[in-house]
């Protein structure tokens, strides 16, 4: 099947940015997966209008990944495309009383972050310490210290699989915690419109490093992981019910529930992607049998 698609893509796309077999644990901040029969990086909207082309006439499945902060793939890896888009520019829009940034689905939360900080633009600290990008962090409604995307999108371009490209407005992304439309959907981010205001450097900046110190003294960076394994309940804080299984520490192969936040699967070094799904399996089942509730992932299984 490779070969019958390889020479069409080389033809439309860069060859430096095609990987044949490429092993995802080198793209996911997990540290874990098998080979993508084809990873291909676009950095370009023409780019990836041309790898669906490519894709829809000869019936190839694609996975999109932005930053791979918030995925697990599996050991066998992944059949077909995997697009990792990088789109990465940024325009700033000002007016006395509104901001307006036009950002590109590719761009690191964090960087842009800080980049709002030098321009003393308010409304995404509480985003300078989540490790995905842009794309990401709509697709999944990402947030943190009592703030998310949704607070802050105005509207959204995306392109669908069949290569229509669409915008909408923030009330129809069907935001909600940790999801949105285009969790439902496979649609492929390319911009935001984002609604920030001016703000104080000084003010700006202490809360970012507050936050950071936060996240430092509260979650396991120290280990590989996808950021919080398992989403929060609709009435009780999932974390805490894993702890009070005494599952803190628990391990199976490589994969450990962190010891510092037990919401956390942490990679310990050579973790497999089955230790981490036998792990989930093992906490899911604890947790139902000693509180009888169903605890989901937060992250994505490829």
């Amino acid at each position: 099947m490779l070969e019958k698609y390889l020479n069409e893509l080389y033809k439309q796309i860069p060859k430096e940015k095609i990987y044949i077999n490429e092993p995802m644990k080198n793209h996911t901040s997990f540290k874990i997966g098998g080979p993508a029969e084809c990873y291909i990086k676009v950095s370009k909207i023409e780019e990836i209008e041309n790898v669906l082309k490519i894709a829809n006439k000869n019936k190839i499945p694609i996975h999109i990944i932005g930053n791979g902060s918030n995925i697990l793939v599996k050991d066998e890896g992944i059949k077909g495309i995997v697009l990792k888009i990088d789109l990465q520019s940024i325009n700033i829009q000002e007016t006395p009383n509104h901001i307006n940034v036009q950002v590109e689905s590719g761009v690191p939360l964090a960087k842009l972050a800080y980049i709002m900080l030098n321009n003393e633009i308010t409304g995404l600290e509480f985003a300078a310490g989540i490790p995905g990008t842009i794309g990401g962090a709509i697709r999944m409604n990402a947030g943190a210290h009592g703030k998310e995307m949704q607070d802050i999108v105005y509207s959204t371009k995306y392109i669908d699989l069949s290569g229509n490209i669409h915008t909408i407005l923030n009330k129809e992304h069907q935001f909600n915690y940790r999801t949105s439309i285009f969790a439902k959907n496979n649609y492929i981010i390319l911009q935001a419109n984002l609604n920030l205001k001016h703000g104080d450097k000084e003010q700006i900046k202490q809360k970012m490093d507050e936050y950071s110190k936060w996240r430092k003294e509260n979650q396991p960076l120290e280990y590989a992981n996808a950021g919080s394994t398992f989403k929060r309940g609709n009435n009780f804080i999932t974390a805490e019910l894993i702890d009070k299984c005494g599952l803190k520490g628990y391990k199976i192969g490589g994969a450990q529930v962190s010891t510092k936040h037990a919401g956390f699967i942490v990679n310990t070094g050579e973790a497999t992607a089955q230790d981490v799904l036998n792990l989930i399996e093992y906490v899911k089942k604890e947790v139902y049998k000693k509180f009888e509730k169903v605890i989901e992932l937060e992250i994505e299984v490829l």
